[in-house]
């Protein structure tokens, strides 16, 4: 019975840390620095005919959208809206998606929360520390194998991605006429997952240091409190 539970308590730690592992990597790159960064790298200038300073503003409001809401992807230019319904409909099923991802991660904090404050004693933090130490090695592991696999069959991997978590054929878009996809080019995608490959390996890398520190330091508790008390050498 207790080995069962370790097994649970186990992978329910490791699912939730990487989970938030996950949505913190993605942080870093839901700002205009990065977006304008890629968009340029992918020529989205050159795809959309937009001045640099109308892709700045039509990028800012998606972005805005995206991340803060309210998802109404109605930004116009010269009174034209940019995006058509189709377009504005599977822009407000990424955020949906997003949305529900960070609530999961969300959720995810609260339980490695729980975890550590159930973890009683020396023992049972070593314990913990131990379960995200591996973990943090296992998602470096994982990301790198997939992360490989996914840049040799990116058109294969970002097929299966929308077809899990999207319609079917809401997210079809023609880079000749289609302004979401002339706006974040296939390039874009390749490389912004690339960086967050990169960030999610450095974090797992990151954990899995900093839980083995930790465990280190509960263990030599758990040293301590299991050293035989010595009686007192008698007179003489």
């Amino acid at each position: 019975m207790h080995s069962i539970r370790g097994v649970l308590a186990a992978i329910v730690t490791g699912v939730s840390a990487a989970l938030v592992v996950v949505a913190l990597a993605i942080l870093p790159f839901l700002n205009p620095v990065w977006v304008g960064f890629e968009q340029g790298r992918a020529q989205a200038p050159a795809w959309t005919g937009f001045a640099p300073e109308e892709l700045r503003v039509v990028t800012d409001a998606i972005l805005a959208d995206l991340v803060l809401g309210p998802p109404d992807f109605d930004v116009a230019l010269r009174g034209t809206p940019v995006l058509i319904a189709r377009e504005r409909a599977h822009m407000v099923d990424v955020r949906n998606v997003f949305v529900s991802f960070f609530q999961v991660a969300a959720v995810a904090a609260l339980v490695l929360v729980g975890a550590w404050l159930l973890a009683r004693g020396p023992a049972g933090k070593a314990r913990f520390w131990r379960r995200l130490q591996r973990t943090g090695v296992v998602i470096a592991v994982v990301t790198v194998v997939g992360g490989l696999a996914g840049v040799l069959f990116f058109d294969a991997a970002f097929e299966l991605f929308h077809r899990l978590f999207f319609p079917p054929g809401t997210y079809l878009f023609d880079p000749r006429t289609d302004r979401l996809v002339q706006l974040f080019p296939e390039q874009f995608w390749v490389e912004t997952t690339i960086g967050v490959g990169v960030v999610v390996i450095a974090l797992g890398l990151l954990l899995s240091l900093l839980a083995r520190g930790r465990a280190a330091a509960a263990e030599r508790g758990v040293s301590v409190v299991q050293q035989p008390l010595r009686k007192p050498a008698g007179p003489g």
